[in-house]
């Protein structure tokens, strides 16, 4: 394992893998599906001035945030290197390079997100993630990612231990008793208009409690 994670999976995306991700995963088509899941997903958030995401990778859900929001104080936490260039070159982005186990950010924004990220996290340390997403918002947070009612670990590309599903936003709800589900809602790979990974969101907001 490379010198300085905590796991395997950390390694396989700061690496060759995730730079070829980086290739794998531009243009228009992708841009304007995740502007059409963010259209949907916080249609009952509220007005939202600021926002961290973990795992933006080139930072496509960046963009849409920012067509729909164009004021809105955008931060971003990436493990891989080549992906961290691409988001350098953004304006108005404040980018952490790094893994998401560790804690990067030192200021709270009104979201922390992520997308198919936590599907690609050794299961150990989901808690871990959970943690610091939570610590990152002080109002909201949405997952965007392939839901399961149970764990399951599924071969990703001809790696193992590389992509996992399971109910992620039940557990964060079950980890933080401050948290209440908002919305939730469904992507399909074959929307007409908006084709996308089949991603399961969920919109959830912090209690005060």
């Amino acid at each position: 394992m490379t010198e300085g994670f905590k796991t395997e999976q950390e390694a396989f995306w700061s690496g060759a893998f995730g730079d070829d991700y980086v290739d794998r995963n531009r243009g228009e088509v992708l841009a304007a599906g995740r502007t059409h899941m963010f259209s949907n997903a916080l249609r009952r958030a509220g007005t939202i001035g600021s926002a961290v995401e973990f795992g933006p990778n080139i930072g496509l859900n960046l963009v849409a945030l920012r067509r729909l929001l164009p004021a809105i104080d955008l931060a971003a936490v990436e493990i891989n290197a080549k992906a961290v260039e691409s988001l350098k070159r953004m304006d108005g982005v404040e980018v952490h390079h790094g893994s998401i186990l560790d804690r990067h950010v030192t200021r709270t924004f009104e979201l922390a997100f992520c997308s198919g990220v936590l599907i690609h996290i050794n299961p150990d340390a989901l808690p871990t993630v959970y943690d610091n997403l939570h610590a990152a918002s002080h109002r909201l947070i949405l997952l965007a990612e392939y839901y399961n009612p149970a764990p399951v670990a599924i071969p990703y590309r001809g790696h193992a231990e590389r992509l996992f599903k399971r109910d992620f936003a039940g557990e964060m709800l079950d980890r933080f008793p401050d948290l209440r589900l908002v919305d939730y809602g469904f992507q399909y790979h074959r929307d007409p208009n908006f084709p996308a990974d089949d991603l399961n969101w969920f919109l959830l907001e912090k209690t005060g409690r």
